[in-house]
């Protein structure tokens, strides 16, 4: 699906204009098209006799799993799932006749439906997978052992983090390298590394060997549950590229040209201006950085929503800025004239250059 994804985006960018809308519809409408009968094809040759095994294969392994408010979810998710396969296999079985209105009317259709396995299928693989056995942990006085020596090393700068996951229970885990006299260990943490309480749950010689002993990774979580498919996200509003607003303001003659393109920058709503949509991902990062549920997520958050509202403040400085820069009815001094570049003559394409001119030697005396 990332793949079909892909080229039916490159596709669509050859439809729009520099600004993002599109301006050949027939052609858009071609592409989807095909991004649909791939995507239709692709399910049924490697998936269709599949997904079904694999959600109950997932199913199992979620049943054996503590209680929780994302078990919950999970079984909601694998039930759209199974709903979602089941529209696509009666598609399979009735096929219209190829070519026709009524296939690509089919697999318009059912696109929703591939793009729920595109976007959620490798989850149902992941839970799939949550049969395995961890390897027995360590005993209490080892644990309250190496815990101490972590906490040493964290104060110290010698505890470098690697990675961190989620397990079924709650529980997050994290691999870390603990040096000590210029050689290290791999570790795994239980808890948030930044906060009281966390502690050491097993020592390891390598990553692949503490991959294989701790519990499974749990499929992460997502920021906004109710988000757009990342396969069938709404078509895109209409933006000025910050290049071009620099290249107006550099060739621009008058106060009036630079302060239109100041207020695109500062420009809100639909169409909103470059300065406006970062603070979106200023505040987008920011609400991801709160919910990772760490002490450094929420400091990095309130790092972020300080810089958001500075930059809320200085966008409508410069909203203003704009405004009495057009009022000011000014154009550049002529002392500022243009300076042309020296463009090097070069003979003409059906000319010969003349010859060097010959050198006659020197007479030899005798």
């Amino acid at each position: 699906m990332a793949v079909i994804d892909r080229e039916t985006e490159t596709a669509l960018d050859s439809v729009r204009d520099r600004y993002g809308r599109t301006v050949h519809h027939h052609a858009a409408a071609a592409a989807r098209a095909s991004r649909n009968r791939a995507a239709v094809e692709t399910y049924a040759t490697y998936l269709a006799s599949h997904a079904g095994p694999l959600l109950d294969a997932a199913r199992s392994a979620v049943d054996g799993l503590p209680p929780a408010g994302h078990t919950r979810a999970w079984r909601g998710l694998l039930d759209s799932l199974a709903a979602s396969h089941t529209e696509i296999v009666r598609i399979l079985h009735r096929p219209a006749t190829p070519g026709s209105v009524a296939e690509r009317e089919q697999h318009t259709a059912v696109w929703p439906h591939l793009a729920v396995w595109g976007d959620y299928g490798s989850i149902a693989a992941d839970l799939a997978e949550q049969h395995h056995q961890p390897e027995p942990g360590l005993t209490e006085e080892e644990r309250q052992m190496w815990t101490e020596m972590a906490q040493a090393a964290r104060r110290r700068g010698a505890l470098d983090l690697i990675e961190s996951w989620y397990v079924a229970d709650g529980r997050r885990i994290t691999l870390a390298y603990l040096v000590e006299d210029d050689d290290s260990t791999v570790v795994a943490l239980s808890g948030d590394p930044d906060a009281p309480g966390w502690e050491v749950i097993g020592h390891y010689a390598h990553e692949y060997a503490a991959g294989q002993a701790l519990p499974r990774a749990v499929p992460p979580g997502v920021l906004r549950p109710d988000a757009a498919s990342r396969f069938n996200r709404p078509e895109l509003a209409p933006e000025r590229p910050l290049q071009e607003l620099v290249q107006e303001v550099v060739e621009a003659r008058a106060a009036g040209d630079v302060s239109e393109a100041l207020l695109s920058a500062t420009q809100q709503g639909y169409d909103a201006g470059p300065m406006v949509r970062l603070q979106h991902v200023l505040s987008a990062a920011a609400e991801f950085s709160y919910a990772l549920d760490t002490v450094q997520g929420r400091q990095i958050g309130a790092r972020l929503g300080v810089l958001g509202r500075q930059l809320d403040f200085l966008t409508r400085e410069v909203h203003d800025a704009a405004e009495d820069l057009g009022a000011t009815v000014a154009v550049l001094p002529p002392q500022r004239a243009p300076k042309p570049p020296r463009i090097r003559q070069r003979p003409a394409l059906d000319t010969t250059p003349p010859a060097p001119p010959r050198t006659t030697a020197p007479a030899r005396r005798p």
